[in-house]
């Protein structure tokens, strides 16, 4: 029978988007098509260069499984299952289309300057065969093209950006992109095309401990990470900055990988404001538009990958050298001597999570007291960070650096033994990931070296033994620094406000 769709078949590509629910492009797809196809890659342009134990490839395979799932209880029809693929995705995705012989490939749009390359081949290739490629917004509310300033520029201040992208917000871009409606039009793959989903292992790469599983992957993850989220979103801006309590969403993986939509999100904080939750939803919706201002940044000025924003800034002489390399690794391994900027740094390595709080502090520590470049920093993160997204990544350096868009000011520089006497006053964040110095008292542990020898022998550390003592002297790295800032813009330091 005649269904009127403009394509009689089409292959949904499924990537920063590991959802069934309110997925644009997936709704997109079986409405435009009378039957549809669904796919995922495992791109090895992406996953070859990664170390073979990474918690991200683990929520990754976790996710993609409980897609499988989620796709066969979705679709009436016997036999829908995934195809994925371990390929190179570009040449994978042409030959799907070629030997399911669809008409149509739809995709989400992705932001980042590789990604966008990449999908302008993949259009190519797809071209080539005479096959159309849709590509749909989905990955934020508005796409970065989308809100302008009155003279038509793209914002470079975060607050006029989010007046304005909260003027512009209609309930009807938050509606649902619902696939239950259509599900009937999913189609199971031919036979010679379906194939097991390949394990971690044939992949090359480890299980990652337990990692996954505290991840909470796939769609069920993301909504129960909602679920206790908005038991306490209330809450939410008075305790976000304190490490040690449960303040965050922890949600920021599950948009990484679109295992929920930012409308969804959205959405349940315009609720939970207007049913009492009050600042605390309001300053989560906050942090929600900052990502979309990330991206904004990201898709309007890609230069700002690998330089600074503001180009003066890229004429600052950071440190280089054994004694600069040597103060990096320490920094990398927590080893640095100040205890909240080493309590951060080994939650990192050792989870792959880093509260947001901890992440200005780290990375205003590396460039601000130990004068290196933002980028080494940047790169290390995105190696580590479980919910590395490079707009955001580069834009919270480039904030703490102050070489970005609506950048914390050049001549402003974290105390990190403030910072932690504000942050984490009872030290109890510090004593689970620096448990060499967990028995000093709260009077010592914000800086050990300046505890009393007393305190020292009770709590059996010995400074530079069994913790190191500082590698730099704060005071005199902050001079440092703000002659460093001074000189490129063609200021004296004696002029810092």
């Amino acid at each position: 029978m005649p269904t009127n769709k403009p394509h009689r078949s089409g292959l949904m590509w499924f990537r920063r988007d590991l959802r069934c629910n309110d997925n644009t492009a997936l709704h997109q797809a079986l409405r435009q098509c009378e039957r549809v196809y669904v796919a995922f890659v495992f791109d090895r342009a992406i996953l070859d260069p990664l170390p073979r134990q990474d918690r991200r490839v683990g929520f990754i395979h976790a996710s993609v499984l409980a897609l499988d799932r989620d796709l066969r209880a979705l679709s009436p029809t016997p036999g829908v299952n995934l195809i994925v693929r371990h390929a190179h995705a570009e040449g994978a995705i042409a030959d799907l289309a070629f030997q399911l012989g669809v008409d149509a490939v739809f995709a989400n749009e992705d932001y980042e300057p590789e990604a966008c390359a990449r999908d302008e081949r993949v259009r190519s290739a797809l071209s080539s065969l005479g096959v159309a490629f849709h590509l749909h917004k989905d990955q934020v509310v508005f796409a970065p093209n989308e809100i302008r300033t009155q003279q038509g520029k793209p914002y470079s201040v975060f607050t006029p950006f989010k007046n304005a992208w909260l003027a512009r917000l209609t309930e009807e871009d938050l509606e649902p992109r619902t696939a239950a409606d259509h599900a009937a039009s999913l189609a199971a793959p031919p036979p010679a095309l379906q194939r097991p989903i390949p394990s971690l292992a044939e992949m090359g790469f480890e299980p990652p401990a337990d990692e996954v599983q505290r991840l909470l992957p796939g769609s069920d993850g993301a909504t129960q990470r909602l679920r206790d989220f908005l038991g306490r979103i209330d809450r939410y801006d008075a305790l976000r900055d304190y490490p040690a309590l449960k303040g965050p969403s922890y949600l920021s993986v599950h948009l990484r990988f679109g295992t929920i939509s930012i409308r969804e999100l959205v959405a349940a904080a315009q609720a939970a404001a207007r049913t009492g939750a009050g600042t605390g939803a309001t300053t989560w919706l906050s942090e929600l538009v900052w990502r979309e201002f990330y991206f904004q940044i990201l898709g309007m000025y890609p230069h700002v990958v690998d330089h600074s924003f503001k180009p003066e800034y890229d004429r600052i002489t950071w440190e280089t050298g054994a004694e600069a390399d040597a103060a990096f690794d320490a920094w990398c391994q927590g080893q640095t001597g100040y205890p909240l900027v080493d309590a951060g740094m080994r939650q990192l390595n050792q989870t792959g999570y880093l509260h947001n709080r901890l992440r200005m502090v780290t990375a205003s520590f590396l460039v601000k007291n130990l004068g290196i470049d933002w980028r080494r920093g940047e790169r290390y993160f995105a190696a580590r960070l479980n919910d590395y997204d490079l707009a955001a990544n580069n834009g919270g350096w480039q904030w703490c650096a102050s070489t970005g868009c609506d950048a914390q000011p050049w001549f402003r520089i974290f105390n990190p033994v403030t910072q932690s006497e504000r942050f984490d006053p009872e030290g109890r964040f510090i004593r689970r990931y620096v448990p060499e110095i967990a028995q000093l008292p709260n009077t010592s542990i914000h800086a050990p070296w300046k505890a009393k020898p007393v305190d020292l022998a009770a709590a059996d550390v010995r400074l530079g033994i069994d913790y190191p003592a500082p590698i730099v002297a704060h005071e005199a790295a902050r001079e440092r620094t703000l002659a460093r800032y001074a000189a490129v813009r063609g200021r004296q330091a004696s002029t810092v406000p």
